[in-house]
């Protein structure tokens, strides 16, 4: 698959990440995570028109280092609607319930009618959810 993406002209940064499960208890806020953007990733970001994050960890990792200068360390960054992303234009992550804070994330990248619309499908269709299910992208 990033082989035929890169055939197509579409640039793979990486970074690392450790996490766990990504949602504890109904309306938590997600546990801190360790994380570490390499300076390469930074310029692919700056340098990319779009920037579509593979996974919710992804973006809090982006955003902390674009927010704190940071590039490395542990972030209790907690994104929700109403909050401007800098350097991320789309996702691709799993259907996270309802209570999870990780939905709110995705309220910054889309607007909520759309996350309603897509969720009403995805339940409609039996998309599985959370970290072991389905996956949808999100391009505003």
């Amino acid at each position: 698959m990033l082989r035929n993406l890169r055939r197509r002209g579409v640039d793979v940064a990486t970074v690392v990440l450790h996490c766990g499960l990504s949602s504890p208890d109904r309306d938590e806020p997600p546990y801190a995570e360790w994380f570490s953007v390499p300076p390469s990733t930074l310029d692919a970001v700056a340098r990319a028109g779009r920037v579509v994050a593979i996974g919710t960890t992804v973006v809090r990792a982006l955003e902390s280092a674009a927010r704190t200068g940071r590039t490395e360390g542990w972030t209790d960054l907690v994104i929700g609607p109403g909050d401007r992303l800098s350097t991320v234009d789309g996702l691709l992550t799993g259907w996270h319930p309802p209570e999870a804070s990780h939905l709110r994330m995705l309220a910054a990248v889309a607007d909520e009618a759309l996350l309603r619309e897509s969720y009403a499908v995805a339940a409609e269709q039996g998309y599985l959810w959370h970290e072991f299910g389905d996956v949808h992208l999100i391009l505003p």
